[in-house]
């Protein structure tokens, strides 16, 4: 691979971002802001992946202010001067390399108590019907499912509310902080996913339905962001197909009903559709080659990011129980695809954490780190 001929190095603007190629850091959670509040090691973390020449960083889940976002006071913040601060200090050495860097807003709801056992119990987990979901394929421990899997009061009025002006909230001081655009976690059966999902969206309101009548929530949130944030930086929106309360389930069956989920998210302002998937390449409905990154861009026109064990034999859950993860040389698969504008960008997790300047190395073509869990993802440097 070579830059020249390369389809990972052709710059690409979305809105008033510009990256100097397609190459991006997945969002992946480290726990290492204590209090929320990012410090430097936080800044140099990242600043190392723009210096190596990746064009684009997600963060970390950032939590919005909101009492049940996240569950572990090691998860970075998007409120509070302090945090506020440290975000400054990450923008600003991450612009100094020439990257580009958004921050992941982040709501767990139906998985709080997910990260840590220790929550506060007079506090409700935001669930659209006050169930968790039906446990399936999981990487869960069965105490916790056993805890989670106990019904609560389904979110009022005045929670969806509360909730939509958070990440309103947060999105403005993102903007108010430097970053560059956007991005919502709407996957893996957090709190944007869980209206989406048939398993733990029963209501019979105006949030719940049929498919299209169920992304009244999410596409809420989006437009509240639109209107707070304005038109020049981008909205990134990240979605999946399967749960962390069951690895098979779906969202969407067909591409018409996928179709039904993304276009009033897209309507409502979303620039790029992030699709979490646990490999790049797997087809996502019979009958087609197509990936669920390149069925989104098919379905709705706009941009794209696929992500999913690149360059990597092992899925992120495999590796967890296997500890390291082979190279798998599927770089020519990736390339063929975006070549072809199948999909416009590729996120790149555990090997942005094996090695920092991965860029480079795609550029000059030299040979790909093994990944192994015990060092990389234990270090988070």
């Amino acid at each position: 691979m070579t830059e020249a001929h390369s389809a990972l190095f052709r710059p690409l603007a979305v809105r008033s971002l510009r990256l100097r190629n397609r190459i991006v850091m997945s969002p992946m959670t480290r726990s290492h802001s204590p209090g929320g509040v990012p410090g430097p090691d936080v800044a140099e973390y990242y600043r190392r992946r723009a210096a190596g020449g990746t064009a684009l960083i997600v963060t970390e889940g950032v939590a919005i202010d909101h009492p049940t976002a996240v569950d572990n006071p090691r998860v970075p913040h998007m409120y509070g001067e302090a945090a506020l601060d440290g975000w400054r200090r990450v923008v600003d050495t991450v612009h100094a390399e020439g990257g580009r860097i958004i921050p992941q807003l982040w709501h767990v709801g139906p998985l709080w108590g997910a990260m840590t056992a220790d929550v506060d119990p007079a506090l409700t987990p935001m669930r659209p019907s006050g169930v968790w979901g039906e446990p399936g394929v999981t990487s869960y421990g069965a105490d916790y499912v056993a805890r989670a899997s106990k019904p609560t009061r389904a979110m009022t009025e005045e929670d969806i509310v509360q909730v939509v002006d958070a990440y309103s909230r947060a999105a403005a001081a993102a903007k108010e902080v430097g970053f560059d655009g956007v991005a919502l976690h709407g996957g893996h059966g957090y709190l944007l996913d869980s209206f989406l999902w048939e398993g733990t969206n029963l209501r019979e309101d105006r949030w719940g339905g049929d498919l299209r009548d169920r992304t009244r929530f999410p596409a809420a949130v989006v437009a509240a962001i639109r209107a707070t944030i304005g038109e020049d930086l981008p909205i990134f929106y990240r979605f999946s197909q399967h749960k962390q309360q069951d690895y098979e389930a779906k969202i969407a069956y067909t591409p018409d009903e996928l179709k039904a989920v993304l276009s009033p998210l897209a309507a409502a302002g979303v620039d790029v559709f992030d699709a979490s998937i646990r490999r790049f390449d797997l087809p996502a409905f019979e009958g087609s080659d197509l990936t669920l990154a390149g069925w989104a861009k098919k379905v709705t026109g706009a941009v794209s990011m696929a992500v999913g064990s690149v360059g990597i034999g092992a899925t992120l859950r495999e590796s967890r129980t296997q500890g390291s993860a082979p190279v798998r040389d599927n770089l020519p698969e990736l390339e063929s695809r975006m070549s072809r504008d199948e999909f416009d960008l590729i996120a790149i997790g555990r090997l942005h954490l094996a090695d920092p300047t991965l860029a480079t190395t795609l550029r000059n073509g030299a040979t790909l780190p093994e990944f192994d869990r015990t060092i990389h993802e234990a270090a988070l440097l």
